[in-house]
């Protein structure tokens, strides 16, 4: 390696971008390729730092392949940063088993970090559990040992166990300090905050309070029968009843809860579950066969009392109701929080995490950008959606496969 490839490699390592590229921005060769297109990456030049970086891998002969492995593991960063998703993850599974081989740790950790943090994005957190648990952050660099931290950080909040959230938090912050990186630094601040912001919001007659994701962890594990907008579901205690893939059980719930000590007229709930304002005697029929398997599911948890008017929930055990409602409401809620995280993300990408149709995915995009809400750039293949941070609150309990408490 000569004095520039090294000069500019600490400059990398170091934050250090634009210093990188004084160095090697006139040459060719592969390594010389490879730190531009990791500088380009860091500046937020993507498309221009995967093409150097495909050059540079292609450019590297066949007796080199730890440099191309090398190569290979920054261009699925780059790829993650620009909310490409899609590809096959073998690629980067066996230029990790090349690092492996070459006894380069730090890099073969940092490919399996990028994999588990795309199953992250995607919201296959099983699947990102199961990547992080053999990873060791010990002996690391400092960057990449906060990097690891994040990523423990992020599964943790994503399963609401906040705890331990807050330890990976702490590790990172103090391995983002050794590392003296501004954008890592940021990027853990960032991170601090989100646990500080309203996640909910809990609804009652007359209001609503804003809590703190450790507050919604704090009722979701307590006696409190909770209706749970955010994730879609009724819980008490341990217990935990997923109602997202069924709406209208979801729906009746919601309006039980939110009438919680009173009952809710039978036309309110058909209104409201059936999204009709013409209630007949079939919609009242199904009404009572809907409240019959709502009453079932819940059981163990509390009663479902029929009313001169309507229907009453009573839970068992002289537990209190608490409904909790997103931040944000609307159908395409959690669209927004995926959009919220400031990256550009295509609409293949976006199904993917919403395990959606890319054509339902386009007309909720074409929606909010009517209202003004997210916004497109570039045309065709290469167009791209982007939305305004959402100041003042986390996303977390609306991103996609959130898991209940364990």
């Amino acid at each position: 390696m000569d004095s520039l490839i090294a000069a500019s490699a600490r400059a990398l390592a170091a934050g250090d971008a634009l210093g990188a590229l004084k160095r090697v921005a006139l040459r060719d060769d592969p390594p010389a390729l490879a730190l531009r297109g990791i500088a380009m990456a860091q500046l937020g030049e993507h498309p221009r730092a995967r093409e150097l970086l495909r050059r540079a891998a292609r450019g590297f002969g066949a007796h080199e392949e730890l440099a191309r492995a090398r190569c290979v593991v920054a261009e699925a960063e780059v790829a993650m940063a620009m909310r490409e998703l899609g590809g096959s993850p073998r690629a980067l599974a066996a230029a990790a088993a090349t690092l492996d081989a070459h006894a380069d740790r730090a890099n073969a950790l940092q490919a399996r970090l990028i994999a588990a943090r795309q199953l992250l994005l995607l919201g296959r957190l099983e699947a990102a559990r199961a990547a992080l648990a053999p990873l060791d952050a010990r002996d690391l660099p400092p960057a990449l040992a906060a990097v690891a931290e994040l990523t423990a950080m992020e599964l943790a909040l994503r399963s609401l166990h906040v705890g331990p959230a807050r330890a990976a938090l702490a590790r990172a912050q103090a391995a983002a300090d050794r590392a003296r990186v501004p954008a890592l630094s940021a990027e853990v601040a960032q991170a601090r905050a989100a646990l500080d912001r309203p996640a909910a919001r809990r609804l009652f007659p007359g209001g609503e309070e804003a809590l703190r994701l450790d507050e919604v962890a704090a009722l979701r594990t307590s006696d409190a029968l909770v209706v749970d907008a955010c994730r879609r579901g009724v819980g008490a205690g341990g217990a935990w009843r997923p109602l997202a893939r069924r709406p209208v059980l979801f729906a009746l719930a919601r309006a039980l809860a939110g009438a919680w000590p009173g009952d809710v007229d039978r036309e309110a709930l058909i209104a409201y579950a059936f999204n009709t304002r013409h209630p007949d005697e079939t919609l009242r029929a199904r009404l009572r066969v809907e409240i019959g398997r709502l009453r079932a599911l819940v059981a163990a948890e509390a009663g479902i009392e029929a009313t001169a008017r309507g229907f009453a929930l009573r839970p068992r055990d002289a537990r209190e109701v608490v409904l909790l409602a997103p931040p944000i409401d609307g159908e395409q809620a959690s669209l927004v929080a995926l959009l919220s995280d400031g990256a550009a993300w295509s609409t293949s990408a976006l199904a993917l995490a919403l395990d959606a149709s890319q054509r339902t995915v386009q007309r909720a995009l074409a929606e909010l950008e009517a209202e003004g809400r997210v916004r497109a750039i570039g045309r065709a293949r290469a167009q791209r959606w982007l939305a305004p941070p959402l100041a003042g609150f986390t996303t977390i309990l609306l991103l996609p496969a959130a898991l209940p408490i364990e």
